[in-house]
């Protein structure tokens, strides 16, 4: 009995004792509750007016973020960009509702309904670091990871992570204030670094699936917001598992939010990742040499000559400016696809040419002295050069040190190949491999629209469009002859005996007498029409031209045609000496498509800032050169050379049928190989030919213009023709609206000449 009664006391004595308890427990937690959001007021209070310096206003309203400088086409294409960070933003509106629903459902559930700090996952997160509970979730919002991206903190402990904590809520709450929850969502989107050069989500989009952020799929989306947790650790180039892992996680957020039905989570969560990587390189994608000039020459000039309003200067890395281009992609698109095409076979016919050469790739007649002289040239161009001289090492180490052979990856027409060499014998590898420079322009509006520079920027950096003014054009060069000859006066039909013509030289030096080359020989003596002579190429009637006007007035109408390159007032000049870019070549061969009016040539139409102010428009400058009836003269002259001339395989081999005129070009020991190319709504020129003069193919056959540079032309025209969408002229030349009282019909002076010469093979005896 004493048992069951201590046992009944002892049972009443502990209940008493638990209401007790809970009674004490109800006390505490409701002084909890009421002093919580008191004390919370309290320290946001003290927080406000003790943490000073928190941005103010305009930070908030105008944070400063990296942004790259983006290059557009003609067509609205992205060429590439410039940029410390790979960062380009986007709006709200262009952002899939896939990335969005994700970002929410596993960053921030209740992100439409608070206003910067969720004090619900806040205080979970409090009370799971306190218990010791996994399970608790994090207490950020999307807001305040933004807040802590926008204005990062360093690596702090104790109580001034507390104090740093805090400040980051109040930002959050004036983040708030200062954006909709929309810009909050493109902004910390943008801002976010998903690495592997992909800052923001207009970048990650592209580099991880070569896509745009309003084309993400739910899976796609997934993933990049799963990389929010880690980036490195879920890096899906390095860890596809993880990824993969992390993705799933989010897609099962997202249908526990009502985002995704179960259906579609289980679908999904068995697809691969399907990665489409591909870092952005200044080296790959479109107009690479294009691009580099951009960079390199006219943006460094165009922000030293336009500051900010501040004064400071433009800084094309962070500063987000947006470059409008005339290049138009399709047309930049087959221009390199051309050169790619012709310049693999041709470098497969002077490699089987160089087998036979005792120093190739150098021509047979080049000394030892001049080989060992290019040789040490190239040498002391290299980066490799530069580093050891730098490094403080003498000449006679750093020619050792360039003959010990090490790994490098080396250029081939198959791709790039690893290799073991000499750094010394990688110079002359890569001396025997021929480049190129292609620029095609709109004559009528000035407007660049396609540019390579080379046959591979990552291996061959020197720009043979724009930089490359050192090489003889040839016979290209004699159309600034001709249209003088014609603007004094003389018609296409008008006969010259072709014979020797001699210049007397200043100063006593010997007289001038240069002679016809090839196959110009077979006509020595016959009376030929300019129109005749210059679809021959005939050395000797330029000679007489030039001695007709002197060589200033040549000059002189090559600088009032665009050219700004330094050339000698002499009598070579006829022959091609000069060297010449083909930027500015292709300019003034528009002159003649443009009735007569040289138009400088446009590669950049306007910049704008990062909001999209215009900050300068460019405008191209005219200079009326040529009548129209005398241009139209020309552009008659220039068909011959594709009808009759050097150029005729235009017709018979490539099969282009539209009016076309040109004038091929080839130089001493067909060192260079020139082709000008003119449509009524296209103006194109290429140069062919080695680093080095000292290095070409010895049969004219394969080293003249038509041969070298001629089909590069032919296959960039095809591909052209080809694209419904270009709209290109097959029509005819305009002829001048004013009758025209110059004789162009040669018919009848041709005949005889004609019977003499049907057995000529234009193109391969004249160049």
């Amino acid at each position: 009995m004493l048992y069951n009664g201590g046992s009944i006391g002892d049972k009443k004595m502990s209940a008493e004792k638990s209401k007790k308890n809970n009674y004490r427990k109800q006390v505490v937690w409701f002084w909890i509750l009421f002093t919580f959001p008191v004390l919370a007021l309290f320290l946001f209070v003290i927080s406000v007016r003790f943490f000073s310096n928190l941005p103010d206003t305009e930070a908030l309203q105008n944070p400063k973020t990296n942004l790259a400088t983006e290059i557009f086409s003609g067509d609205m294409k992205v060429l590439g960009k410039y940029y410390a960070e790979n960062r380009t933003n986007v709006k709200f509106k262009g952002l899939s509702p896939n990335v969005i629903n994700a970002l929410i459902a596993t960053e921030d559930a209740r992100f439409y309904s608070h206003s910067g700090v969720d004090v619900r996952a806040l205080g979970r997160a409090v009370f799971g670091a306190a218990t010791g509970s996994g399970s608790s979730g994090g207490g950020s919002t999307i807001t305040q990871q933004l807040a802590k991206m926008l204005f990062p903190r360093e690596d702090l402990h104790g109580f001034s992570l507390i104090s740093r904590k805090i400040k980051e809520w109040i930002i959050a709450v004036k983040l708030e204030r200062e954006y909709t929850k929309e810009e909050i969502v493109a902004m910390y989107l943008n801002k976010f670094d998903f690495i592997n050069s992909a800052v923001g989500i207009k970048s990650a989009s592209q580099i991880y699936f070569g896509t745009t952020p309003d084309s993400l799929h739910i899976e796609q989306a997934a993933m990049l917001v799963g990389m929010a947790k880690n980036p490195s650790l879920f890096n899906p180039n390095r860890f596809p598992d993880r990824a993969k892992g992390r993705r799933n996680t989010v897609i099962v957020q997202m249908n526990k939010y009502g985002y995704l039905t179960d259906q579609q989570r289980d679908s999904l969560q068995k697809l691969p990742l399907k990665l489409n990587f591909h870092p952005e390189d200044h080296n790959d994608g479109l107009a690479p040499y294009f691009r580099e000039y951009l960079r390199d020459v006219f943006m460094k000039k165009w922000c030293e000559e336009n500051p900010k309003p501040d004064g400071t200067k433009y800084d094309i890395y962070r500063d987000g400016l947006k470059i409008y281009t005339t290049i138009d992609s399709r047309m930049q698109r087959y221009a390199e696809a051309a050169v790619t095409e012709h310049l693999k076979d041709l470098q497969a016919s002077f490699f089987k040419e160089c087998k036979q050469k005792r120093n190739a790739p150098f021509a047979w007649n080049v000394s030892k002295d001049e080989i060992k002289s290019i040789m040490e040239q190239g040498m002391k161009r290299s980066d490799r050069y530069r580093m050891l001289k730098k490094a403080g090492m003498n000449e006679s180490d750093i020619e050792k040190k360039f003959k010990i052979p090490v790994a490098m990856t080396i250029f081939t027409w198959n791709g790039e190949k690893d290799t073991i060499m000499t750094p010394w014998d990688s110079i002359r590898y890569y001396k025997g491999f021929l480049q190129t420079g292609f620029m095609s322009m709109e004559p009528q509006t000035g407007y660049i629209k396609a540019w390579v520079g080379g046959i591979a920027h990552k291996f061959f950096q020197y720009d043979h469009v724009q930089i490359g003014h050192s090489r003889q054009v040839g016979s290209t060069f004699k159309p600034f002859i001709y249209a003088l000859a014609i603007q004094e006066g003389y018609s296409p039909c008008y006969r010259v005996p072709n014979v020797k013509t001699c210049i007397d030289m200043p100063d006593g030096q010997p007289v001038y007498c240069p002679d016809n080359a090839g196959g110009e020989e077979k006509l020595n003596g016959r009376m030929l029409t300019l129109q005749q002579a210059l679809a021959y190429s005939i050395n000797y009637i330029s000679a007489y031209l030039i001695k007709q006007f002197g060589p200033q007035a040549v000059v002189d109408m090559a600088r009032r045609m665009g050219v700004v390159s330094p050339i000698d007032a002499v009598p070579s000049i006829c022959l091609g000496t000069p060297e010449i870019s083909v930027f500015e070549m292709v300019g003034a061969n528009s002159t003649f498509a443009n009735k007569g009016t040289w138009i400088q040539p446009t590669f950049v139409t306007r910049i704008e800032d990062k909001n999209g102010n215009v900050l300068t428009d460019f405008f191209p400058r005219t200079e009326e050169v040529l009548s129209e009836e005398k241009a139209y003269v020309m552009l008659q002259l220039m068909k011959g050379v594709v009808q009759i001339g050097t150029g005729c395989r235009l017709r018979y081999k490539y099969k282009l049928t539209m009016p076309i005129a040109g004038k091929t070009g080839t130089t001493q020991n067909n060192s260079d190989g020139w082709f000008m190319g003119i449509t009524p709504d296209l103006v194109s020129g290429c140069w062919t030919g080695a680093e080095d003069r000292a290095v070409h193919f010895d049969r004219t056959e394969m080293g003249q213009g038509a041969s070298m540079a001629l089909p590069i032309w032919a296959k960039y025209m095809q591909k052209v023709y080809a694209d419904k969408t270009i709209k290109i002229s097959k029509e005819e030349f305009d002829k001048p609206v004013k009758k025209m009282d110059i004789e162009m019909d040669c018919s009848k002076y041709n005949k005889d000449f004609e019977k003499g010469v049907e057995s000529i093979n234009s193109e391969e005896t004249f160049y």
